[in-house]
């Protein structure tokens, strides 16, 4: 939310709304932690108290704990937990729209031009020292964005959002008008959508009461940085939670904020508790230490032993796209191959997204054919790539090689000294995920395409994959995935698929570029933006900036006193509103 890119994570819960089916059990009684609800006409209804034990997967550490992302740290694991310390200027719901309600700002006005931008803020909220949430802190934030994103931003920046939706350099002025109130004016017109979405969500009000330490804006971001890392650095919070304990590789413990302006969790604490393993939290599960989690795809055979204790299930798909990413950054000894596209089109030609759907997940990783997902549905799907452009088809692919030059030389397509002979790094951690790249290691051998898999912590494989600077430390990489949930949620691909994209991997097509900027210049009418946001996502799906894989779903668990976790989740972004979770220990209703 607010000021994070569309993050990359190898695994992660999503606890929001189903987008697709739900399995449940009967309701059983279980070992409760909350107190009892209060039941009229057989409804269960909020009552205080109880404890949340929210599982964190084994990939996942929380590290990062300020409210502006850095490019390493920048992850829904994180984000989760920041997102119920801080308000967003822009809270996005599970039908992707803002949610004024739950938004620091109030309203929003533009010109025709798209060029100049009044904000309103609401003035309920306040920060839990007392001052109320301004200007000035949307100001201060502003000023943080601005120095953090320059090239040479002090370690751990530069900030994540950098070159998008306009931020920075695109901005011509950010003024107070007031203390509710400040306007935002471009150098050049620009979709409104476009730049609320991907541009405005990033201001993130920063407590300038607590934080604001220095005249020398160099100074403040080395020491905003280095404060970044440490939880207990977060005193002042403007939302639902506070955080009062937190321990590496174990725990992160947060509290309600007694002086949240808005509505006010009801729950004694939640519990973000990480998993050395699947396993280990599968078992959490059963014997009721965990009543928040996940089903890997790999434990879907035992999930029995789940719903027969009134355990509910729910698969929960993101908006967004898994990848394999091929390294096309300047410098990368394979470029010269991926920067090919009949050779991306014959590797995307070898994965059989389909079995691996089937085989490993159960039927939840609905195959993708470019970089908006069919499930869930959204307008942004284009009904063209209803019918995958690449279907599995080993036997093409390897005739697509075969017509370029290329010849089995052993086993391994060859052409000169050239071989198509990568290594594919993974994150290391999760069953399916190693049955998924043994799946696509087997298929892309058919087509003389010699993948050797080496797997490696979630961590280190996406410092690896990120760093431009050193492009010879990887050539292939599987399990990362892409949402859209800040500050690129109009998916328009800038931050990803241009030249030079922060996120990118090094691909560049001027074509892509164009179809890109067009995205975000202003239309008269709805129907010509969309139109020009699908001929860049039609584009974008044949050219393989990325190859394609599934959009996997989480399998969300919750146990039966638990309720809100449906009702008041988010699938869409990866962000729930927990201050609307309780617990009770009647199992017979959960949500």
């Amino acid at each position: 939310m607010g000021n994070h890119s569309m993050r990359k994570i190898s695994s992660m819960v999503f606890i929001g709304l189903g987008l697709c089916m739900a399995v449940t059990g009967c309701a059983s009684q279980t070992p409760s932690k909350g107190t009892a609800g209060q039941t009229v006409n057989g409804t269960v209804h909020p009552t205080p108290g109880g404890t949340i034990i929210f599982a964190e997967p084994p990939q996942a550490n929380l590290n990062w704990f300020f409210p502006l992302f850095n490019i390493q740290d920048d992850g829904v694991d994180n984000a989760q937990l920041i997102n119920m310390l801080y308000k967003p200027l822009l809270w996005i719901n599970n039908q992707f729209e803002i949610d004024w309600n739950s938004s620091i700002a109030s309203k929003i006005t533009y010109n025709r031009q798209g060029t100049v931008y009044h904000v309103f803020m609401n003035s309920k909220w306040h920060w839990s020292n007392g001052h109320p949430v301004t200007s000035k802190d949307i100001l201060f934030s502003w000023h943080v964005i601005q120095a953090a994103s320059a090239a040479n931003a002090p370690s751990p920046w530069p900030y994540v959002g950098a070159g998008t939706g306009d931020i920075p350099n695109g901005i011509k002025s950010l003024k107070a008008n007031g203390p509710y109130e400040f306007t935002v004016t471009l150098d050049h017109p620009a979709n409104q959508q476009w730049f609320i979405y991907n541009g405005l969500i990033q201001l993130t009000p920063l407590p300038a009461s607590a934080w604001d330490k220095y005249q020398n804006i160099q100074k403040e971001i080395k020491y905003l940085g280095d404060e970044a890392t440490h939880p207990m650095f977060d005193t002042v919070v403007d939302g639902p939670f506070q955080l009062v304990s937190a321990v590496p590789n174990q725990s992160w413990t947060i509290v309600p904020n007694p002086r949240y302006s808005g509505h006010k969790s009801i729950v004694n604490k939640i519990i973000f508790q990480y998993e050395a393993s699947n396993t280990a939290e599968f078992s959490g599960l059963r014997t009721g230490s965990i009543n928040v989690g996940y089903l890997d795809p790999s434990q879907y055979g035992s999930r029995q032993a789940l719903l027969s204790k009134g355990e509910v299930i729910t698969p929960q798909y993101a908006f967004g796209y898994f990848e394999t990413q091929l390294n096309m950054f300047p410098g990368s000894p394979v470029r010269r191959l991926f920067d090919k596209l009949y050779i991306r089109q014959a590797l995307q030609m070898g994965i059989d997204n389909e079995s691996i759907d089937q085989a490993v997940y159960h039927g939840f990783a609905p195959p993708l054919d470019g970089p908006i997902p069919q499930i869930p549905h959204t307008a942004f799907f284009d009904s063209q790539l209803s019918q995958n452009p690449y279907p599995y088809n080993p036997q093409k692919g390897k005739q697509l090689l075969e017509a370029h030059g290329w010849k089995l030389v052993n086993g391994i397509m060859t052409k000169g000294a050239q071989k198509l002979k990568f290594t594919m790094i993974y994150a290391a951690g999760s069953a399916s995920e190693q049955n998924q790249v043994e799946i696509m290691k087997q298929d892309w051998a058919q087509e003389g395409i010699d993948v050797t898999l080496k797997s490696m912590p979630a961590s280190t494989q996406e410092s690896i994959t990120y760093n431009a600077k050193n492009p010879g430390d990887w050539e292939m990489s599987n399990g990362l995935a892409w949402f859209y949930n800040g500050p690129g949620y109009y998916p328009s691909g800038g931050q990803l698929f241009a030249t030079n994209a922060p996120s990118g991997f090094g691909y560049s097509n001027p074509e892509e570029d164009a179809l890109i900027a067009a995205t975000h210049q202003p239309y008269a009418t709805p129907e010509e933006a969309m139109q020009a946001f699908y001929k860049y996502e039609y584009f974008t799906a044949l050219h393989l900036p990325v190859l394609w894989d599934g959009n996997v779903a989480t399998l969300a668990v919750h146990a039966p006193q638990v309720h809100g976790t449906v009702l008041y989740g988010n699938a869409l972004t990866g962000f729930p509103q927990m201050n609307y979770w309780w617990v009770s220990s009647n199992a017979a209703t959960s949500s």
